[in-house]
């Protein structure tokens, strides 16, 4: 069993239930899903940079991403619709469970002057988007094979109704959010 599995039938949901006042553990909000997405512009000029890209998202999240194109063409971007322009992969179960636990313990702790997450990403709806400026932070990138250092959007998808009770479990999956001054 994943280690933050365990954690969170352990400790979290117990902690969730007292500090909520939930009657049923169903009522415990869980993580559903991460959502990794790297947008890439410059892919209208040099195709070859989605490939880049996608062995970047391969090597951090041990599953292959699906490249997404072009919804309609946009003249002034030199963009035509089917044309790559990102990449994204979707992680659920122990994988997921796996993710979280090195971006929260290994990656995070890398970012240049980081004092922690922002509080103000939340949707309304229970999930959490934390931007990322470069893939060099995840320790499975080699800083030596990269061509082009890319930023990425990673978005924490939860059962829970609102942003305080989704807060409070990421706070307990150890998601060092920013302190207030």
């Amino acid at each position: 069993m994943v280690r933050l599995k365990g954690v969170y039938n352990k400790n979290i949901v117990p902690s969730m239930m007292k500090e909520f006042k939930y009657k049923n553990v169903m009522q415990v909000p869980r993580l559903e899903k991460i959502v990794l997405n790297m947008g890439l512009g410059e892919a209208t000029q040099n195709v070859k940079v989605v490939d880049h890209a996608v062995q970047d998202m391969v090597s951090i999240t041990g599953q292959k991403p699906v490249v997404t194109t072009a919804k309609k063409s946009i003249a002034s971007f030199k963009l035509r619709q089917g044309m790559p322009i990102g990449c994204m992969v979707t992680l659920r179960g122990a994988k997921m469970y796996e993710f979280l636990d090195r971006f929260v313990n290994f990656a995070l702790p890398r970012v240049r002057d980081f004092k922690g997450v922002s509080d103000k990403s939340f949707d309304g709806r229970g999930s959490y988007t934390v931007g990322i400026k470069e893939q060099i932070i995840f320790l499975e990138i080699e800083y030596d094979k990269i061509d082009k250092i890319r930023g990425m959007n990673i978005t924490f998808v939860t059962t829970a109704r609102t942003d305080d009770e989704a807060k409070a479990l990421l706070k307990y999956f150890g998601m060092p959010f920013r302190q207030q001054s």
